[in-house]
């Protein structure tokens, strides 16, 4: 990607292989693979170079924002780590913020008991954890149901595999559970 300076500021964002005017001058779609950089200079468009990009399923990743120092044109991304732990929520006055229903009789909203809950990244990787291993484990859910049915062996490989995915989750959930830092989140999550 390139940027078109003028007076010291970005102004556009421009592809390669992508025409693109900068003032009253037109350029094809080739000149940015076929030119030198010193032509491209010349012309006010300089190369991109990007700043780190947070990982998303973990931070709130804003931007880019753009600036430029004379010869480069940077390109950074603000990050904001998500929340670890669930939140209850409450309204503007600080009084909780509960589930509402629809009720026909007074064809109206109304509020329940149950109080809205934003899920943290804990819950959402231990609901994720759960949901791979019910998955894993879906595949030979019949062994079991045939063993309580009819009493037909579940195979000691599959049983051992089976033991294995129930293990795995545990000990993964356990990891989740015992983070406080989104650091610690990834690399749990992550397997390292």
């Amino acid at each position: 990607m390139f940027a078109v300076v003028q007076n010291g500021e970005v102004k556009q964002v421009v592809q390669p292989d992508v025409a693109f005017t900068v003032g009253d001058k037109q350029y094809s779609a080739r000149f940015l693979r076929n030119s030198t950089t010193e032509e491209k200079n010349a012309a006010g468009v300089y190369e991109i170079v990007y700043g780190e990009q947070r990982d998303q399923r973990f931070y709130w990743v804003t931007g880019p924002t753009y600036s430029f120092n004379g010869s480069v044109v940077r390109a950074e991304f603000m990050s904001t780590a998500k929340e670890l732990e669930d939140r209850l929520e409450t309204k503007e006055d600080g009084s909780p913020l509960y589930v509402q229903t629809y009720n026909p009789a007074t064809q109206q909203m109304e509020d329940t008991t149950k109080q809205v809950v934003t899920q943290g990244l804990k819950s959402q990787w231990i609901a994720q954890t759960k949901a791979t291993a019910n998955s894993q484990l879906a595949q030979t859910d019949w062994m079991v149901i045939r063993k309580a049915e009819r009493n037909v062996d579940i195979p000691a490989d599959v049983a051992a595999a089976r033991a294995k995915i129930i293990s795995d989750c545990a000990a993964k959930e356990a990891a989740i559970t015992a983070c406080t830092t989104v650091e610690q989140l990834m690399t749990a999550v992550n397997g390292g």
